[in-house]
């Protein structure tokens, strides 16, 4: 991409709905940073939801175009409302996606129906589009019995399964480039035919490191350990309150924070009280910025408990703050976390609990592990994450 050349990237960001999620993170962190750079346009196509989310989290300088409402008794069913934002952002796509810039990225935030299958029409329409199509989980199989939609979740899953497959094959067929979190999901991809290797990159996500190294540290720690995330199924927030209970059977006044909030935090809190944990576990509800930071600062150590993810950034948050983890050993996270983190076996609950309980009380242990936490947030860094992800799409583009 030479100085004069201008580049426009559309973002399709129409499925955004409840908490922040890591896909969020990424392309409201990326866009923050690319538009800033000279001949760079940026339209982001979005709900209110992501205008909201992308102005609180300072996204300034693009081109916000809002995709109609949905009629609002569309809105008490995720199900219909899902369907209207795909219609609708197709529709929005033939009439609103551009059809003649020959240097124009479309950019579909996941891989979601109301994101790709616009992105996908915005192909079909001008040939000369770059769709880079973001896709950060499979979908579990129907049959894996480490799936988290079990019991009163299958049909959940089911859908989750079968809406994904549209997507995937759409992706897989017209898609020019294809971002990842994960090494093992980037190979899923590759095929060395449409898809080589240069094609699907592994994002993995960023961190702010600047802000933690500037904060104090306190005079006292206030939680043994901490846990950040969305209270969902896939982030094993129920089965931590499983493990915090071994912990404490080692530990009785061990202290446990968890941030975030989400559709199973009523049955965490219920949990809690079953197990009489009302005095070693606090929800904190969701928190970000500097209060976010100061949790960390207070924290001990942080816990990844997620029993089915393609990586998972908002540990590496904490890491940031030089606290080791502690997950289970996820195959993604071979790749993604190969130091600062303690693996265990999955789902070993008391494991995970013995190696909580062995970082807090080996101090040579806690300062290695500790030690290379830091060192891989480091390479997370935001600045350095987008920049390389923008030269690899320019470089694309001029190919």
């Amino acid at each position: 991409m030479t100085a004069s050349e201008k580049l426009t990237i559309t973002i399709l960001a129409n499925s955004i709905a409840g908490p922040m999620s890591g896909g969020d993170r990424i392309w409201i962190e990326c866009a923050k940073r690319w538009v800033k750079k000279p001949n760079v346009s940026i339209n982001v196509f979005t709900t209110e939801e992501g205008l909201k989310r992308g102005q609180q989290y300072g996204l300034t300088g693009v081109n916000y175009k809002l995709w109609s409402k949905p009629a609002r008794f569309l809105c008490h069913s995720v199900y219909l409302l899902y369907f209207w934002r795909t219609f609708r952002g197709c529709i929005n796509a033939l009439v609103s996606l551009p059809s003649d810039s020959e240097r124009n990225v479309v950019f579909s935030s996941s891989d979601f129906l109301p994101d790709s299958i616009p992105a996908w029409v915005s192909k079909v329409k001008n040939k000369n589009v770059e769709w880079l199509a973001a896709f950060y989980l499979f979908a579990p199989s129907l049959s894996d019995k480490t799936s988290p939609y079990r019991g009163k979740l299958f049909a959940r899953g089911l859908f989750y399964y079968i809406s994904q497959l549209p997507a995937l094959y759409l992706i897989r067929r017209d898609a020019d480039l294809v971002w990842v979190t994960s090494e093992i999901d980037r190979w899923r991809f590759i095929d060395g035919v449409r898809f080589t290797p240069d094609k699907v990159t592994g994002v993995r996500g960023g961190v702010d490191v600047k802000t933690p190294a500037s904060l104090p540290e306190p005079a006292k720690k206030e939680y043994d350990a901490v846990f950040i995330g969305r209270f969902h199924t896939q982030k094993g927030v129920l089965e931590l309150i499983d493990i915090w209970r071994n912990v404490c059977n080692k530990k009785p006044n061990a202290k446990l924070a968890m941030i975030g909030i989400g559709e199973l935090e009523g049955s965490v809190r219920e949990k809690i009280v079953a197990y009489g944990l009302q005095s070693n576990v606090s929800l904190l509800g969701f928190k970000d910025g500097l209060e976010k930071l100061e949790i960390f600062k207070k924290s001990k150590l942080v816990v990844h408990p997620a029993v089915y993810d393609s990586g998972g950034m908002a540990a590496c948050e904490a890491m940031a703050c030089r606290l080791p983890g502690v997950s289970f050993d996820l195959p993604a996270l071979v790749t993604y976390y190969p130091k600062g983190m303690i693996k265990t076996p999955c789902y070993d609950f008391v494991g995970f609990a013995e190696n909580i309980v062995h970082l807090l009380e080996d101090d040579e242990l806690y300062e290695k592990v500790a030690n290379d936490a830091l060192d891989w947030a480091k390479e997370w860094d935001w600045d350095n994450r987008a920049e390389v992800l923008f030269n690899y799409l320019a470089a694309r583009c001029d190919s």
